[in-house]
């Protein structure tokens, strides 16, 4: 289960908005996190910092604090991870550089999965894929919904499971980057790296920990250890995983679309004793004697 953080300092650093694949404006965002409590947040949408002009906005005028964040798709191993961006320089010009590369690499998927779909005969499937999007690259979410709307599938459950999930023909990987080069582009922006959501990858524990040595060898610093989806299983071997590569902990609800209370904004399990959280790091450091 998830409770919520001490509502002296509620930090959620992992959330999309509409910017990427979220339900949510960065501004509604905000003001949803501010309602429940959040004090400092971090906008960590899928490969692009497009959200956060806005969410800066609206976090001066809400009082909630927030952190330049961003979540990148990488492969290891041939399999697509996620690597979360925290506190880097937004206007980093080799940063910059980097996402249009990256949101380069997107289209090229995205067309890519709409190829691979055309066998399902849905007319126009990138092109509502796109609407649904909101206008940018989509991502599988929005050809789930694409799917829903066509009639090929009765939810986006299904659509993943039949069509968009691990292994399936909308899955497509070809286009990401390794991951010593997306924890490179971040830390070479004075951010700090973290492996995101260890426990979704579906990795058996041996192969959780070299990939958890793998990324800090390739200079990342912090995992993910307390996120949406757990249980309190999950979340003490997470933390002794994050000592045992003396990596700094994180944590963030993975929050994407309202009505789902197991992924809500500021609702995450308290992280183990023992830890050092990864906010005592930041450039403005967060507290260290805070309750958490």
């Amino acid at each position: 289960m998830t409770i919520t953080q001490d509502p002296e300092l509620c930090i959620d650093l992992h959330c999309h908005s509409t910017a990427s694949d979220g339900a949510l404006t960065p501004s509604a965002l905000v003001a949803r996190a501010a309602e429940r409590g959040v004090t400092h947040l971090a906008l960590t949408d899928h490969d692009t910092i497009a959200g956060l002009a806005e969410a800066g906005t609206a976090a001066g005028e809400h009082g909630v604090s927030l952190i330049p964040g961003i979540e990148l798709s990488c492969l290891w191993k041939s399999r697509t991870i996620h690597i979360v961006g925290l506190d880097f320089d937004s206007d980093d010009t080799r940063f910059r550089a980097a996402l249009e590369r990256q949101h380069d690499n997107r289209w090229a998927r995205a067309r890519m999965i709409a190829e691979r779909l055309s066998k399902l005969k849905v007319p126009d499937l990138l092109t509502r894929a796109t609407e649904l999007s909101g206008g940018d690259v989509p991502g599988r979410p929005h050809f789930a919904q694409a799917l829903v709307e066509a009639g090929v599938v009765s939810n986006t459950a299904q659509a993943f499971k039949r069509h968009l999930g691990s292994g399936k023909p909308g899955d497509v990987k070809a286009f990401w980057p390794e991951l010593p080069e997306v924890v490179r582009w971040i830390t070479d922006a004075g951010g700090i790296a973290v492996l995101a959501h260890p426990r979704k990858y579906q990795l058996t524990a041996t192969k959780l920990r070299e990939l958890t040595g793998d990324f800090r060898r390739a200079g990342g610093q912090a995992i993910e250890v307390s996120t949406s989806g757990q249980s309190s299983g999950d979340l003490g071997f997470l933390a002794e995983l994050c000592r045992r590569e003396q990596l700094l902990a994180s944590q963030g609800s993975d929050f994407h679309f309202p009505g789902a209370p197991w992924c809500e904004l500021g609702r995450i399990m308290k992280m183990p004793d023992g830890l050092e959280p990864v906010w005592h790091c930041f450039k403005q450091p967060v507290s260290a004697t805070a309750p958490v």
